[in-house]
């Protein structure tokens, strides 16, 4: 039996491609408790990859930490090719993937192509990279597997020291 993607590394976050991003922070700060937010956008990485094509996505992403889990809300800024766009062109609104953290992006590229899984969306940067991998459960069910360089582990790590003593004041923090 082949192992399953959840083998390939450790569960981290639930991303969210919510329409009303406004609203969705108020809910997850508000309602949930989850926060500060720590803002970053607009981003664009170079050499990006929708299904195997080349697009210019443009979007930011807020996250804060439920515990140990990150909750990640994305916004595009433009109609490029992306998970993102597909998201909102099928009405959809919620959880939109999910992360694993992986030892080795090209490794775990490498066994989903294996398994016929369809990689949606790909990036790579110094020291990591980001593949969102379809492996055929319908909407939501996106996986995201992510190698994250140093920098990455370091951010995440005070984003998650400051969830812990947060006390409701400045919910988005803009980096």
């Amino acid at each position: 039996m082949k192992s399953p993607i959840s083998d390939l590394g450790t569960v981290c976050q639930l991303a969210y491609c919510p329409r009303d991003f406004d609203a969705a922070i108020r809910f997850w700060t508000e309602t949930m408790g989850v926060g500060p937010f720590f803002r970053r956008g607009p981003l664009h990485f170079p050499g990006m990859l929708y299904r195997g094509e080349p697009t210019d996505v443009s979007f930011s992403v807020a996250i804060a930490y439920w515990g140990h889990i990150q909750i990640e809300l994305t916004q595009a800024h433009n109609d490029a090719p992306s998970i993102y766009r597909d998201w909102h062109e099928q009405g959809l609104d919620g959880l939109n993937h999910v992360c694993i953290v992986v030892e080795d992006i090209h490794a775990a590229r490498a066994l989903c192509v294996e398994r016929g899984h369809s990689i949606e969306q790909e990036l790579y940067y110094e020291g990591g990279g980001a593949i969102y991998v379809d492996a055929g459960g319908g909407p939501g069910t996106l996986t995201e597997m992510v190698q994250l360089s140093p920098e990455q582990k370091e951010r995440f790590a005070s984003y998650q020291a400051t969830a812990r003593n947060w006390d409701g004041s400045q919910p988005v923090r803009d980096l």
